[in-house]
């Protein structure tokens, strides 16, 4: 199905969305994918999933996540309620069969060597339809000491385009995705324990100029990657947490 930028009211499961870019796109792949995914996640693996019903609400915003491996994409994919726009590097797509494989899914390339790259257009295209754009500030996978959820740097730049869009960025953690780089973790069996931690939406703050509003919600931004990542260690530690853990 063909989908095109109308004001819509928004179905939060799995939605045929309805968005565009200057051309036409399709969310049929992106919805295949997940209900062939979903089945084949839902028996190789028992996760721990906090807060993802913030994801359901409508309207357009970004999804800023940590990335350790390219499974983080996959698993996003799974327990997010809203599809998602993904924003890979250029490199990615000049694979042929992945270049081809994300943008029959609707992601699109990041140039980090054009400083005002076309990326941002799309991204604020995307947008102003009402579509959710799934983002990794950290520019590359980060693992340990060098990853966002322990105090690493993230490029400069989601503030921005927040604030150019005039959207709410939820924070997003994952861990252990890299579990399914063994192909034994694959098998039907229920055993692959990763996690994943959705935080609250970060608005920008209006008594703020527009430059420094979109600096302060990448500080506020970095400060819930660590927040989240330490409440996802003590869960799957199996410590005390101060609310109910939901998984699915």
């Amino acid at each position: 199905m063909w989908v095109e930028c109308v004001e819509i009211n928004w179905p939060l499961k799995r939605p045929v969305r309805k968005g565009g870019v200057g051309h036409r796109m399709s969310d049929a792949f992106y919805n295949f994918l997940w209900y062939t995914g979903y089945h084949v996640f839902w028996a190789s693996s028992k996760p721990v999933v906090i807060n993802s019903e913030v994801t359901r609400r409508p309207g357009p915003y970004l999804l800023a996540s940590n990335h350790t491996s390219p499974y983080d994409i996959p698993l996003l994919m799974r327990h997010t309620a809203r599809n998602l726009d993904f924003v890979s590097i250029v490199e990615v797509f000049k694979k042929p069969l992945v270049g081809w494989l994300y943008g029959s899914m609707n992601a699109f390339p990041l140039d980090r060597s054009k400083p005002d790259s076309p990326t941002v257009r799309i991204i604020l295209e995307r947008l102003a339809c009402g579509r959710v754009v799934a983002m990794f500030p950290e520019g590359a996978f980060r693992s340990g000491e060098q990853s966002v959820t322990h105090g690493g740097n993230i490029r400069p730049g989601i503030g921005r385009i927040a604030q150019l869009a005039g959207v709410p960025v939820i924070p997003v953690v994952v861990l252990k995705s890299n579990l399914y780089a063994r192909p034994l973790n694959w098998l039907p069996i229920r055993r692959t324990r990763y996690s994943v931690i959705y935080g609250r939406p970060l608005e920008l703050r209006p008594d703020l100029p527009k430059t420094e509003a979109a600096a302060e919600l990448e500080v506020r931004l970095k400060q819930a990657f660590v927040e989240l990542h330490q409440t996802l260690s003590r869960s799957m530690e199996g410590s005390p947490m101060p609310k109910p853990v939901s998984s699915d």
